[in-house]
């Protein structure tokens, strides 16, 4: 039957309740049950053998990166068991054993699929060749790998102009398949290069780029491990980052101590059971946050606005102790404007805006004054709001002011998700690379590229509802499911001609498409890639600037399978007939694509040899010279108004966040085991006092309506669990909470989507 709009996939998982089974949340992270799980999960998936091969290479030297995030390795000694658990999660659900073949997609149409839970679309197993989903047909079928270049040329050049095109990236594709994406796209003639990095860490790049040049971390693996003080704010390492862990335990058995900031008080940082070690099989711990501030949601800037009074106030009462006056005069400027601000602030409005104490919040600052260095480090919990570049900043204020930062053992370190997202940027996956770039990119390839900016996510979504793309090609991820407002964002997916997905799995971004749609199945990383010249292997960038290489040595899970590199280039060679740029040769010998890097991307320089050294190298990073790279010349110390949100009565402010059975839209089981929740995905974390003021029993079924200027958005049937966060904050799992974030509440500058930031209103399920 064909797929008419009665029978199109409904563009989020199916309203049903499973059963839930709800237990106490964990008292430490990892530990034997970590072990138990990993082992289950890469078993059931890939079998003993395949599966214990590929997890004794990831993370190694001269092995493959793990395909989940961005933690970098240690330098030196390596452990023989370098993944964490949601790696060997990750691992797992790559080298399956399962299959979405020809049968699969005879079998099961696009309604049907529709139907079922993310968890089951992901367990179908790896795609196998190419698949195509004609106009008005109800199945995918197989197609050709010479008939799907051809169908995305002829759809992209009959655009009436480039900018009818959209070319969106996941921080999982490889820095050769990054940089030769960009060179396609604006080759083809636009900038409308969206990333994942958009909604996630862009306002973490446009308040460093701003402040102190770069919109990278500062910090070394080394720095964390060895400082005095380490300030988590809006951060989950334990779900988001496990490998960080270790670094943490190391950090605490050396003498610092952790600030947790964050609305709950996680698992992850409340004590950490080392399965490498026998304390840790035997169920010992070792306890890491030493404070934990549970901030309200949006509540960070009024913190750190307390933070810095203190600072200044304990610099007053002894002066030249605290405040680095040297640093401040040698390297930055706006110093005395940001202290008349701090003293106009009150402690009431900040105590009101961050609904901490006065007392808790002067504790940690005397922690943050007393160390003679401090890290901190963040994540989506501070880069979700509408003023996130804001307290982003006011961050970097705190480090600016005392100095700590540009030395060892001192800086900022935002905590990247996937695995690749930072080095996507530095190959030119942005929609406003700088000129000195683009001017690389042009001598060295011999054609101009564009100049105006393109779409960002936002802009991107925008401009498919509104009719003006044609094309939407996705390498990599869910762009679906990782995108807010999720019905707004299904419309505009299926009003383009085609859409095009490169991908491993199968996922929902597959079932909502545009008229006519293509599944492009990729390699995995932990897979051979034999080119013309032999074995070929690419390279990744991760969160602390160490650029090093990934070379897969399992068999592929299907022979049809083709690189991220190769699609790239037969879709560019299919595309651009009159291209100078020799696309096969580059398929087919990746040292000739470092080659071209090393001419374009500043600090690649000698890329081919660099890259071959085990571990790989840093980047440079002018900022640990305490050089700073903005218009001035010097660190910026900014002033950051507080701009609270007002709820109404009856209002509480939501966010979305992950369970610890998934990465982003990934989801491996309907567990949040460190929570304490099984079984369920469909639940609202709320404090117990806010339950009983709307007369909401613990799992009462319940309705979530977001609002926003005027519009309101609901999502149905959630089941309510009472759950130790302040009051007026509640929580829920994405993708299935993604309907309620408005696609116009963004932050300021970044327009990063407020996903931690969702006004709403929570009443009995009315049906």
């Amino acid at each position: 039957m064909p797929n008419t709009p009665s029978k199109l996939p409904q563009p989020e998982p199916p309203r049903k309740l499973d059963h839930l089974q709800l237990g106490s949340p964990k008292d430490k992270a990892v530990g034997t049950p970590a072990v138990l799980s990993s082992l289950q999960h890469v078993n059931r998936q890939a079998g003993v053998q395949r599966g214990a091969k590929a997890l004794l290479r990831m993370n190694q030297k001269h092995g493959f990166d793990c395909p989940s995030c961005a933690w970098p390795d240690p330098d030196h000694e390596r452990s023989r068991f370098e993944f964490c658990e949601n790696g060997a999660k990750a691992i797992a659900t790559e080298t399956t054993r399962k299959r979405a073949d020809a049968q699969f997609f005879k079998q099961h149409s696009v309604h049907e699929l529709g139907e079922q839970s993310d968890f089951w679309l992901n367990d179908a197993g790896r795609l196998t060749e190419p698949f195509l989903l004609d106009e008005a047909q109800s199945h995918y079928r197989p197609i050709s790998w010479e008939e799907a270049f051809k169908l995305i040329a002829t759809e992209l050049n009959a655009a009436a102009t480039p900018d009818e095109s959209v070319f969106y990236t996941s921080g999982r594709a490889s820095n050769e398949a990054a940089f030769l994406y960009q060179l396609f796209v604006r080759q083809y003639g636009t900038n409308n290069l969206p990333d994942c990095s958009n909604m996630c860490h862009e306002s973490s790049g446009a308040a460093l780029n701003q402040t102190i040049g770069i919109g990278k971390g500062t910090v070394t693996l080394e720095d964390i491990e060895t400082t005095d003080c380490l300030m988590i704010l809006g951060q989950n390492p334990g779900t988001n980052h496990p490998r960080m862990l270790t670094s943490l335990e190391k950090m605490v058995q050396n003498g610092g101590k952790i600030i947790s900031v964050n609305p709950l008080l996680e698992t992850g940082l409340k004590a950490f059971s080392h399965p490498q070690k026998l304390s840790g099989i035997l169920g010992k711990s070792t306890p890491l946050a030493s404070q934990h501030l549970p901030v309200k949601l949006n509540g960070d800037l009024p913190f750190l606005k307390g933070m810095l009074k203190c600072v200044l106030e304990a610099e007053k009462a002894m002066p030249g102790t605290v405040i680095d006056q040297a640093f401040i005069r040698d390297y930055t400027q706006g110093f005395q404007a940001l202290e008349e601000h701090i003293q106009s602030i009150s402690w009431q409005a900040i105590t009101e805006g961050s609904g901490l104490s006065e007392s808790a919040i002067r504790q940690a600052a005397q922690t943050f004054i007393d160390a003679a260095d401090c890290i901190s480090c963040w994540a989506m919990g501070l880069t979700q709001h509408h003023n996130a570049v804001e307290t982003i900043r006011e961050l970097v204020n705190l480090h600016l002011i005392t100095g700590k930062i540009g030395r060892p053992r001192s800086g900022l370190c935002p905590v990247r998700g996937h695995s690749n997202v930072q080095g996507d940027r530095t190959m030119g996956i942005w929609e406003k690379m700088p000129e000195d770039f683009l001017q690389k990119l042009d001598t060295t390839f011999g054609f101009t590229s564009p100049r105006d900016h393109g779409y960002d996510t936002v802009e991107a979504i925008e401009a498919m509802h509104a009719g003006k793309v044609r094309v939407f090609i996705g390498l990599g991820g869910n762009f679906l499911s990782a995108s807010p407002d999720t019905y707004f964002t299904a419309e505009a997916l299926r009003k383009c001609a085609l859409t095009v997905h490169i991908s491993t799995k199968l996922n929902r971004g597959h079932l909502v498409t545009g008229r006519r749609a293509l599944i492009l199945p990729c390699l995995g990383r932990s897979e051979k890639d034999i080119g013309a010249t032999g074995p070929q292997f690419v390279t990744v960038e991760n969160s602390m600037g160490i650029v090093h290489d990934s070379e897969g040595k399992l068999e592929p899970a299907s022979p049809h399978l083709r690189s991220e590199v190769s699609i790239i280039c037969g879709m560019a060679k299919a595309t651009l007939p009159n291209s100078t740029v020799p696309w096969d040769s580059l398929s087919g010998d990746y040292n000739l694509i470092r080659n071209d890097i090393a001419r374009v991307v500043p600090g690649f320089e000698d890329f081919n040899a660099k890259v071959r050294t085990a571990g790989g190298f840093y980047l440079p990073n002018a900022v640990k010279q305490r050089q700073f790279n903005t218009d001035s010349g010097k660190a910026e110390i900014t002033l950051n108004p507080l701009r609270p949100l007002v709820l109404q009565e009856g209002q509480l402010l939501l966010q979305t966040f992950r369970s610890h059975d998934q990465f982003n839209t990934t989801i491996y089981g309907p567990n949040d085991r460190y929570r304490g929740v099984k079984n369920e995905r469909r639940v609202i974390f709320m404090n117990k006092q806010d339950m009983d003021a709307r007369g909401i029993a613990p799992e009462q079924p319940v309705d979530i309506t977001s609002h926003f200027n005027g519009e309101t958005r609901t999502a149905e049937l959630f089941l309510a669990i009472a759950y130790d966060t302040p009051r007026g904050c509640a929580a829920a799992y994405y993708p299935e909470a993604n309907v309620l974030v408005p696609l116009q509440s963004f932050a300021a500058v970044s327009k990063t989507p407020t996903s931690k930031s969702v006004i709403v209103t929570v009443k009995p399920h009315s049906r």
